[in-house]
């Protein structure tokens, strides 16, 4: 199936859909993450927001990655904003490229936030955390529990850093995947964490189900899990340096 959805995106690869690098205040000095793996690399574009930006594929309907600059400040303004769900559809995607309303509903996946509505500062903000675009068909249970957990870890390390570079995505890994609609679910789901101050990086990574443990990585190792060079800014050496993340607790409500 992922062969097939790849051919179909050729054309709109030939026809220059790639874009990197538009929004850079997003990413560590300036450089958005670089697509290693050709077979993602079809009819991607780049949408960019007040404090996040997505990386689209037309061919998943989903991000590959969502990126944000993640301050103290704002979290904290974000502490004070209360849930609005305003779920759309992103009218700046072709639609025969983008993920509809009704490719969710009475899948059983939840809509799961790449960059999270619980780190929005306002309500313009928020309503683009709920655009479809910044979306994956994420395990209900996972998206509620061990997910919201690991944005919480990270919401926490934000404020003792000051700040971070949050970069997060899913992986399509294996040959066994499978759609909602017209959306290509993820097998797993990563967070990149790199700390301005420690000058060093690590990520989140679990799979895309039920009461599972989430692991940690460098983000070297999860560079070479998903095709995608996430920090190209930093050296072999800088992405082999572990940031100690804090531990993430399951969660009982989500923001």
């Amino acid at each position: 199936m992922i062969q097939k959805l790849i051919a179909a995106g050729a054309f709109a690869l030939a026809s220059g859909w790639v874009f990197a690098g538009a929004c850079p205040s997003h990413y560590v000095d300036g450089r958005a993450p670089e697509i290693r793996n050709a077979k993602l690399a079809s009819a991607t574009r780049e949408l960019c927001y007040g404090v996040f930006g997505v990386m689209h594929s037309g061919i998943t309907r989903t991000p590959l990655w969502s990126a944000e600059y993640l301050t103290a400040d704002k979290i904290e303004q974000a502490q004070d904003l209360d849930r609005e769900n305003s779920f759309h559809a992103e009218p700046r995607l072709p639609r025969d490229q983008r993920a509809e309303l009704s490719d969710y509903a009475r899948s059983g996946f939840d809509r799961g936030h790449m960059a999270p509505n619980g780190d929005m500062p306002d309500r313009a903000s928020q309503r683009d955390s709920f655009t479809l675009a910044n979306m994956v068909p994420q395990d209900a249970d996972n998206n509620r529990h061990i997910w919201a957990g690991i944005e919480q870890a990270v919401r926490k390390l934000a404020k003792k850093e000051g700040s971070l570079y949050v970069i997060t995505g899913p992986a399509f890994i294996g040959s066994d995947l499978r759609k909602v609609g017209n959306v290509l679910v993820p097998s797993h789901l990563y967070k990149v964490v790199y700390s301005p101050r420690q000058r060093a990086g690590a990520a989140y990574f679990v799979e895309n189900r039920a009461d599972v443990n989430y692991a940690t990585m460098t983000v070297a190792e999860l560079e070479a899990k998903v095709g995608i060079d996430l920090l190209p800014s930093l050296s072999d050496r800088q992405k082999q340096t572990m940031l100690r993340l804090p531990g993430a607790r399951p969660r009982k409500d989500k923001r």
